[in-house]
């Protein structure tokens, strides 16, 4: 993994917006990695200074390249619309025009909306659940069943 990481840093370097590094924790680095609950190699860790987290994704150079531009560095947002494509874009030049309290007022609407949407998906989830468990309990009764006739009609003949 570390030819990978030293490739990352190498096409990283002098970037602005963000940061890609390698700390030896054996040495001067030790205090920073105790800072972070560095307790085994290789650690990778990533977001801002004060609120790292650890990263769980693949360990060759195409999947940290892909995490890197995907989840390194400014984001689109209301700080950052210059940043915002598409629909995304829309939304946010939508939602910067309305006052505050409207604004709030849609959200908690909304927030109301999502949670009737999820209830009304978890009775569909178990609904389907159930009729699956139906559908093989009846796929089951009719195998047991094909089996007595075939096992009946072997003693008759």
């Amino acid at each position: 993994m570390k030819p990978d990481w030293d490739k990352l840093m190498k096409e990283n370097k002098g970037n602005p917006s963000s940061l890609i590094a390698d700390v030896d924790c054996t040495a001067a680095g030790e205090p920073l990695c105790q800072k972070y609950g560095v307790k085994g190699y290789p650690t990778l860790k990533y977001g801002s200074p004060d609120k790292l987290q650890d990263y769980q994704g693949g360990r060759d150079l195409a999947s940290l390249k892909n995490f890197a531009e995907n989840n390194l560095g400014p984001k689109c947002g209301a700080e950052n619309l210059k940043l915002c494509k598409g629909k995304q874009k829309e939304l946010y030049d939508k939602y910067m025009e309305v006052e505050e309290k409207e604004l709030e007022a849609k959200r908690r609407e909304i927030r109301k909306e999502v949670k009737e949407k999820e209830e009304e998906i978890k009775v569909m989830s178990d609904v389907g659940r159930y009729k699956r468990k139906l559908d093989r309990e009846k796929k089951a009764a009719e195998k047991k069943k094909a089996k007595e006739e075939a096992k009946k009609k072997k003693t008759e003949l």
